[in-house]
């Protein structure tokens, strides 16, 4: 654990979870809440993220994450028992990395007893095959025990047409109710293959959108395929499809020629934009799988500020946020969010960082 998780080592209770939607609750999306603070003087605002665009100035870019969600949570069966099956990333062919979960009283939990060469049972006679843990070093798994495996799938039909009949949005033991895939996309869901939601622009609508643009604010995207996020053990984050395209390199490096400030929509953002900019800032054209891990030792090169969930104690991402904050000013703003019931999770409130 680095300095950084161990100066947020808080604890989060049941009230702080965004335990269903926020239209269910009685809002509009952009309606939660809002809590800005700022580096430069410490200065903690709270407000609703209608008025984001308020935060904003003419000429600042705002770079969105355009994966789609796919319902990657399958009812599956392990010998008797029934389990349920977390697709995470493709691979090649009909390889992809998977995820086994138990049912438990908090919903469900990581299942960690599983062998090389097991089939796993999926609907319509669907099957996946356990190859080889996914990644070799088994320290980074929960005491040795192998979380994340290679898998060959064997499916009637394509597999993001095969998880839309079958399958159902990953969701944990703070979300007690399915809902339906559309309460898991955001306005630029795009091109399909998140096995979990880009959270941070959920709140944005169409509404937001023409705001900004009438301000001023360009809204440029790059691609980031999220896999399984959850991670119990406080492991770094895995590795990730990205691409960054033409447009975006171009409009954030005249953006920084400028002095304008470049927003990130999500950590899922930063790290695309991050992966492909040089040590002074300079953003290039990329695609590929980004292992980046951003901690404030390696600091960011081209994010001037982040719209952002809240995350929980010891999450790897409070080690990114913590480059651009520091340590201080972070644990500043979510002693804030924690007096003032903010909601965690991806149903939940935002945070908007900036200088």
């Amino acid at each position: 654990m680095n300095t950084l998780e161990a100066g947020l080592d808080f604890k989060l209770t049941d009230e702080h979870a965004a335990h269903e939607p926020p239209e269910v609750r009685g809002l509009a999306r952009d309606q939660v809440r809002l809590m800005v603070s700022r580096i430069s003087d410490d200065s903690i605002t709270h407000a609703r993220f209608f008025d984001f665009p308020d935060f904003l100035n003419r000429g600042d870019v705002v770079v969105v994450n355009t994966s789609a969600t796919i319902n990657a949570a399958l009812e599956a069966e392990r010998e008797a028992n029934d389990i349920m099956l977390h697709l995470s990333t493709p691979l090649v062919g009909n390889r992809w990395v998977v995820e086994l979960r138990r049912y438990s009283d908090a919903g469900t939990a990581p299942l960690l007893d599983a062998e090389a060469g097991e089939l796993i049972r999926l609907p319509a006679g669907g099957t996946a095959k356990l190859i080889t843990p996914y990644l070799p070093d088994p320290d980074v798994f929960l005491n040795g025990r192998i979380r994340l495996w290679i898998a060959e799938l064997t499916l009637p039909d394509h597999v993001v047409t095969y998880t839309a009949r079958y399958g159902m949005p990953i969701r944990y033991g703070y979300v007690p109710k399915s809902w339906p895939l559309s309460y898991y996309q955001t306005v630029f869901a795009g091109e399909s293959g998140s096995a979990e939601m880009p959270s941070a622009g959920r709140a944005f609508t169409h509404e937001i959108v023409e705001r900004l643009k009438r301000k001023g604010v360009r809204i440029v995207p790059i691609t980031l395929h999220t896999g399984v996020s959850s991670l119990e053990a406080d492991e770094p984050p895995y590795p990730e499809r990205y691409r960054v395209p033409e447009l975006t390199a171009r409009t954030v490096n005249s953006a920084r020629s400028r002095g304008a400030r470049v927003v990130a929509v999500g950590t899922t953002v930063v790290r695309a934009l991050e992966t492909v900019a040089k040590s002074d800032g300079d953003v290039q054209i990329g695609e590929g799988w980004t292992d980046l891990v951003i901690t404030p030792e390696r600091g960011l090169h081209v994010v001037d500020a982040i719209l952002t969930g809240l995350h929980e104690p010891k999450a790897s991402h409070l080690s990114m946020l913590g480059a651009l904050a520091g340590r201080d000013h972070l644990a500043l703003a979510y002693d804030a969010a924690l007096s003032n019931q903010y909601l965690w999770h991806e149903f939940g409130d935002l945070h908007l960082i900036t200088q």
